[in-house]
């Protein structure tokens, strides 16, 4: 039987889904989240020429960057939460004490994923009965650039934050839409 005549089969849905980012505050789960891109990744390939034949083969994976639009809360601070991730990774607002005293420090990435501990970033899509049948996780995941909408007189829509996070590499888990069975 086809999917469109079958009652019981249901496709996932866009909306149905949610973030969590471990040390983003007190709750990780991001409510404020307003759309993910989910991973993807691209294979390069190699071509080997032989005769007036070509041959293509496999080469590596590649992580693609992954997207994130935040609602900015005034409680919790989405703005003020983001920025605390880029001063954990390292990055400090120099100072003409800094200068002369020598304590200069840049970013890294062990204190961008484990400072505090910032090890995933997960989101977690759920059926109609709110059971997991999918879920992202972000390894190593760091902030790779942060956009904060424009400010308008002319516009009443809500203020949001673009994300963009690079990771080492995803993995997915699949549940069956009972509460947390997991396959790989």
């Amino acid at each position: 039987m086809s999917f469109w005549t079958e009652a019981s089969i249901e496709p996932k849905r866009n909306f149905r889904f949610q973030v969590q980012i471990t040390g983003f505050g007190s709750d990780s789960v991001v409510w404020w989240a307003k759309n993910f891109k989910t991973p993807s990744y691209d294979v390069s390939e190699a071509t080997h020429d032989f005769m007036d034949n070509k041959y293509y083969f496999p080469g590596r994976l590649t992580w693609a960057d992954c997207t994130m639009t935040l609602v900015d809360p005034v409680t919790p601070n989405a703005a003020q939460l983001t920025n605390q991730l880029i001063v954990n990774a390292g990055y400090k607002i120099k100072s003409q004490t800094d200068l002369t005293a020598g304590t200069l420090s840049t970013m890294s990435k062990n204190n961008a994923v484990n400072k505090p501990i910032l090890n995933s970033v997960i989101t977690t899509i759920f059926n109609a009965d709110g059971n997991m049948i999918e879920e992202w996780t972000l390894q190593n995941p760091f902030l790779k650039g942060v956009t904060y909408s424009d400010l308008s007189y002319d516009n009443d829509e809500l203020r949001t934050i673009d994300l963009t996070w690079r990771y080492d590499w995803a993995e997915c888990a699949h549940g069956d839409g009972n509460a947390t069975q997991f396959t790989s």
